[in-house]
């Protein structure tokens, strides 16, 4: 059976608006409960979003211990109890093997699927939802969602009205607009009475002042250490992979990091050091400057630290230790070298900003949870309306943290709209203005 292809004038009784991951998990969740679904998706293919993630490849999960997952969300971790300990990072996996998608798990438990295409899960769900028969309707914006008479009304873009007796917003935030997340979904949870927190970006890159950072475009470090402080306290501290880029540093380290810095951020700059050589001591560091400088004692100091460096930011760190590039490596002082070392062991840059939210991977804000039943996802203000996914006042860090969030909010809401209701006598048909057709 086609995507949307339900005989003409049948409607859900659960509606879906937002065919991403939250969405399409709460579809599947709904219709196995045995009631007809409607999936309502304003773009030409489901989870388009889904693409983008691991970087083409889809960090489904992650593979730890369940209870850790709560240690890596940022805000609102014990709301999410009931969610993800009832479809837990172990059942998406068990999902997603069963549907004929084979897993592996990588460096810090992240899970992907063993193809690398982010299509192959995207692919088990649409399968998923095609054989519980979920009527999938694309090209579809919804513009208006009222409750009339106990029955939820949807009215899309061309002016044709989906009734439902339950609904699941799972419209996303506002992060990567091109893929269909414009911030409607708040509108509408607004309308309802709902409080929206403001909006702002997570797991976002970060703006740098120095120009020199320009200069570094590109370069990927890998293995290195950064510490963010506001010059009292530090604020963050991590090791991995960095990349400089034209207006700041990004890079999985640099993401995880503006999700933990990004609110003290807003307040004002803050200063990053990079570790370079995370792996040696000063001590050691010394060692190896003085073995180096000895193997190149009559060159130049600008060509005497190709061991060392990376090529592109030879030129940047010479500049910042104020050592004239044409002096000869066997002249340079203790006191020259040392300056050398502290850069190496401490590269600075002042963090300025956040990157705009339409670049963040994540939304930050959404639906107050204190709003919304933990136990269900339905919302405390409105019977029969569900919340899931990013649409939540809920965000991670980086790792599968997130896309667990949506699968296990997506899934609870699905189940619980599923639980919630009995099977009708009748079936709801789809209304085009005021015309039953």
């Amino acid at each position: 059976m086609k995507e949307g292809a339900k005989e003409a004038g049948r409607s859900g009784q659960i509606a879906v608006i937002g065919g991403g991951a939250a969405g399409m998990m709460a579809a599947v969740a709904a219709a196995e409960q045995g009631y007809s679904v409607l999936l309502l998706e304003r773009n030409e293919k489901l989870g388009k979003k889904l693409y983008l993630t691991g970087k083409g490849r889809c960090n489904v999960t992650n593979a730890c211990e369940t209870q850790e997952l709560f240690g890596q969300i940022l805000r609102n971790a014990k709301f999410m109890y009931s969610a993800i300990y009832t479809f837990d990072n172990f059942r998406v996996m068990d999902f997603f093997e069963q549907n004929k998608i084979p897993l592996k798990t990588e460096r810090g438990g992240r899970v992907f699927p063993v193809s690398d295409h982010s299509s192959d899960i995207i692919r088990a769900l649409s399968e998923t939802l095609r054989r519980l028969q979920v009527s999938v309707r694309l090209h579809t914006r919804v513009c208006s969602v009222v409750k009339e008479n106990g029955c939820f009304l949807i009215t899309d873009s061309t002016g044709r009205t989906y009734p439902a007796e339950k609904v699941i917003l799972a419209t996303g935030g506002l992060s990567y607009p091109a893929t269909g997340s414009d911030g409607d979904g708040y509108l509408f949870a607004q309308q309802f009475g709902h409080t929206i927190i403001p909006q702002t970006p997570s797991l976002s890159a970060m703006a740098a002042k120095e120009a020199y950072i320009k200069n570094l475009q590109g370069l990927s470090l890998k293995n290195v250490r950064a510490s963010i402080s506001d010059g009292r306290r530090s604020l963050y501290e991590d090791f991995g992979e960095l990349l400089f880029t034209h207006f700041g540093v990004s890079g999985p380290l640099m993401l995880t990091a503006s999700a933990v810095v990004g609110d003290r951020l807003a307040k004002g700059p803050l200063m990053l050091s990079i570790d370079l050589k995370p792996a040696l001591t000063q001590e050691q560091l010394d060692l190896r400057i003085l073995r180096d400088f000895e193997k190149a004692q009559n060159r130049q100091f600008k060509n005497a630290l190709g061991d060392l460096l990376p090529a592109k930011m030879i030129p940047v760190v010479i500049a910042l230790s104020g050592i004239d590039p044409q002096r000869k490596v066997n002249e340079i002082t203790r006191e020259e070298r040392k300056s050398l070392l502290q850069l190496i062991k401490g590269f600075p840059a002042t963090l300025t900003g956040l990157r705009d939210l339409k670049e963040a991977i994540i939304t930050r804000g959404g639906v107050a949870v204190k709003e919304v039943n933990p136990s269900t996802m339905e919302s405390r203000l409105i019977k029969g309306l569900y919340f899931s996914g990013e649409m939540l006042d809920v965000d991670a860090l980086t790792g599968g943290f997130n896309l667990q969030l949506a699968w296990s909010s997506g899934y609870l809401a699905g189940m619980s709209a599923g639980q919630s209701l009995r099977q009708p006598e009748t079936v709801l048909t789809e209304q085009k203005g005021n015309k039953t057709e």
